[in-house]
This record gives C-alpha cells, sequence and structure tokens, in this order.
C-alpha cells in the first residue's frame, strides 16, 4: 500500500484551502497513492472565533469535496480534521473516506490543546468539546485490508490512546496535525517515533506548515514513519506531499522477531487510583 501525507499552510480562506488540497490530492492520487491524508484543520485554521464561525457538519461542503475527491480518484482519504458542527458543540473531528467516497470512520478529538508554549496561550477548549470515544477503523485499500487508529495531533502525547488502539488491532495511526513550531522543533519527530516503536505500527502524519494569522506558527514536517522507527518520508518547508510505500510483511516480521505487544505482562499492571497529576 503506497501512503501519501498532504502538508498544508491553512488560514481562514476556506475556498484557497480547498483548492490547494484538491490540487495536492490529485497530485498524490497520480503518484500511485492509495491512502492519502490532510492535515489537522486543512479547510481552516484561525482563532476561535473564526473557527466557530467555519464550522461544518460532517455532511456539509468540505467534507463533502473530500468524499467526491476520493471517490473520483478511486483513493481513500483521511480528511485531516475540521472544526464540526454538532447541534450546539464544536468538535475537532477527523473522517476518514475509502475509494467510493464512503464515510469508514470518524473520530472527534479527545485532548484538547490547552498549554502555554513560545509565549504564546492555546485554549482548544474555548472553542470545541473533546470526544470521548476511542475509533478504529477498518479500511481496504490497493489490495490490502488494514486497521486504523485515528487520532489528531496532542493525542500523540498520550501513549495509553495509542497501546489501547494497538491492541484493539490497529497497524497504522493516523495523526493529523497543526504542531506549533516550538513544540515541533523539539518533540515531533521523537514522539511519532516513539508510537510507531512501541506499537510497532506504521505512523501517517501530514501536518500544517507556515504562518496562520494571528499567532500560529506551524511546524510542518509531515512523515510516514515504518514500525521499526524509521522515518520513511518526510516534507520540506512549504507546501506538498510526500508518498512512501508500506511494506505489510516486514510489520508482521518485527511483530514476529520483536513481539513487545504479545510479551505484555498485564497481570503485573495495576492502573493507579484515580488522582490529580502532579505539574
Amino acid at each position: 500500500m503506497r501512503l501519501a501525507a498532504v502538508q498544508l499552510n491553512s488560514t481562514a480562506d476556506v475556498a484557497r484551502n480547498l483548492e490547494t488540497a484538491e490540487r495536492l490530492v490529485r497530485g498524490a492520487a497520480a503518484d500511485g497513492a492509495e491512502l492519502i491524508g490532510l492535515p489537522e484543520k486543512w479547510n481552516l485554521l484561525g482563532p476561535p472565533d473564526e473557527l466557530r464561525a467555519g464550522a461544518e457538519p460532517l455532511d456539509g461542503p468540505t467534507l463533502t469535496a473530500a468524499a467526491s475527491w476520493a471517490s473520483e480518484l478511486g483513493v481513500a482519504v483521511l480528511a485531516g480534521s475540521i472544526t464540526e458542527r454538532a447541534g450546539e458543540r464544536l468538535h475537532n473531528t477527523s473522517v476518514l473516506f475509502d475509494a467510493t467516497g464512503a464515510a469508514v470512520a470518524s473520530y472527534r478529538k479527545i485532548h484538547m490543546f490547552d498549554v502555554d508554549v513560545g509565549g504564546v496561550a492555546y485554549r482548544e477548549s474555548d472553542a470545541e468539546t473533546p470526544g470521548e470515544g476511542i475509533v478504529l477503523a477498518g479500511l481496504e485499500a490497493g489490495g490490502e485490508s488494514l486497521e486504523l487508529g485515528m487520532t489528531i495531533c496532542y493525542d500523540v502525547r498520550f501513549p495509553e490512546l495509542y497501546r489501547i488502539l494497538a491492541i484493539r488491532g490497529a497497524r497504522m495511526f493516523t495523526v493529523p496535525a497543526a504542531f506549533t513550531m516550538p513544540t515541533g522543533s523539539a518533540h515531533w519527530e521523537p514522539l511519532l517515533r516513539a508510537r510507531a516503536i512501541e506499537n510497532q505500527a506504521f505512523v501517517l502524519a501530514p501536518g500544517q506548515v507556515g504562518p496562520a494569522p494571528p499567532h500560529y506558527e506551524s511546524w510542518g514536517h509531515s512523515m510516514i514513519v515504518d514500525p521499526w522507527g524509521r522515518v520513511l518520508a518526510e516534507a520540506p518547508d512549504g507546501e506538498g506531499f510526500v508518498a512512501a510505500d508500506l511494506d505489510l510483511d516486514e510489520q508482521e516480521r518485527i511483530r514476529s522477531e520483536l513481539p513487545s505487544l504479545a510479551n505484555r505482562r498485564t497481570d503485573a499492571y495495576l492502573w493507579p487510583e484515580p488522582m490529580e497529576a502532579h505539574r
């Protein structure tokens, strides 16, 4: 199976964002990609008031466009994430479409990015409500059947989410992101490789790159990582896409020869009683 990660510099100009995304999806499909990932907030990236104003339902124009690209090109499309309007609530939601344009699964981001970094306060929960469900999606692409664990950006800092997905059968994780410049330069690659290595899974991580008003600066460096932790592809600065071929037989070999998932000692693990985390 051939994967592609699309890297965008999305802003508040939705028409421009969709036009650029479509061009790059078509380019990746022409390059042979059978699963193409778009980044977090690929249709609209901006401050909370613009996200609220531009929020769409799952059957809105943005995801309708992504579904049409999938069906026309005969490829699976991970529609990164959009700000979803669900009644009175907003969610940061990722949707996976198969090669017929059918929605296979949707995932609402569980972990809200409420942090202070690089002199900027980010409060994702000011606009959006966290999701509650862990999502494992089955996908047929390129003649292969694959279980995908769906996550978004800040989720990558919570390894328990990825371990649960791996135990449930995930062979790949999707991590559409808009990592900040300060955190991305220090943590993006180590976190992606760690999630790949500890779960012996592929990682598809399409990201945002460059400035987005009023104070966002995204790291980029979209990546595809294999179960040994090797970076198969990494995007340079700027908009574009990178692609790589997955060796699923090698993944089976790695999991057989170094069976860390099978060697877990669940009888020895005691989950701590609920308590406040130390700061």
